[in-house]
């Protein structure tokens, strides 16, 4: 199963990944090396674009009371920082980072209200660079609920990324585990949670998103 965001890119890459076997195949005659060679470049690349924008069906264990990954990937940030954009104060920050053989797809950490949705244009640094969540091309989140209040989060593209994807809206209702977007080709999300929020995970853990508890209610 496939994500919608990448219908497109995907039918492309299958054209040029068939013209290129094509072409090699009629146009090279007796040059079997680099007729080999340009075949198995397409089909690799189409490979690659097919295992990037994979969606995999995910039953969420809907639990008010906690928080879960809102995408797949490594922890590779937990500390108190000052949040500057909506909260102005100090929050937890916890952040995920990408590669491009996880799955994008980003789901909602909790169900709630969307209160905030604000989309960035900006650079392309990697997303692990410690810049990149206040300069790159991002989206800033916050979901509330009764039971944790306001908890934001941020869709941060990174060096290859162009384009993140949201589907959040102000005043929408969301529900745990539904699909939030996606970012595409590499990234990073975020996450700013209440002060002595007691978490599930260690940095370096690697997290499922839609499924693996992040963080719960004290």
């Amino acid at each position: 199963m496939f994500h919608k965001e990448g219908h497109q890119i995907i039918m492309t890459s299958f054209v040029i990944a068939a013209a290129i076997a094509l072409a090699a195949e009629y146009r090279l005659g007796d040059q079997y090396v680099l007729k080999i060679v340009l075949q198995l470049f397409s089909l690799i690349q189409l490979i690659l674009v097919l295992q990037f924008f994979r969606n995999p069906k995910r039953e969420t264990p809907k639990n008010e009371n906690h928080l879960i990954a809102p995408v797949d990937g490594k922890v590779v940030i937990i500390q108190e920082v000052f949040e500057k954009e909506y909260f102005k104060d100090q929050r937890l920050q916890v952040s995920i980072f990408m590669s491009p053989l996880n799955v994008h797809v980003t789901r909602y950490t909790m169900s709630g209200t969307v209160k905030f949705s604000k989309y960035h244009p900006g650079k392309y640094l990697v997303a692990w660079h410690p810049k990149s969540s206040e300069l790159n091309e991002r989206t800033t989140i916050v979901l509330n609920n009764e039971t944790f209040g306001e908890v934001l989060y941020r869709q941060i593209a990174g060096a290859v990324a162009r384009r993140i994807v949201n589907y959040a809206e102000v005043g929408g209702s969301v529900v745990q585990g539904e699909d939030a977007g996606f970012i595409k080709f590499g990234s990073r999300v975020d996450l700013f949670l209440p002060l002595g929020t007691p978490l599930d995970v260690a940095l370096n853990d690697t997290v499922k998103g839609g499924v693996q508890i992040l963080a719960h209610k004290a």
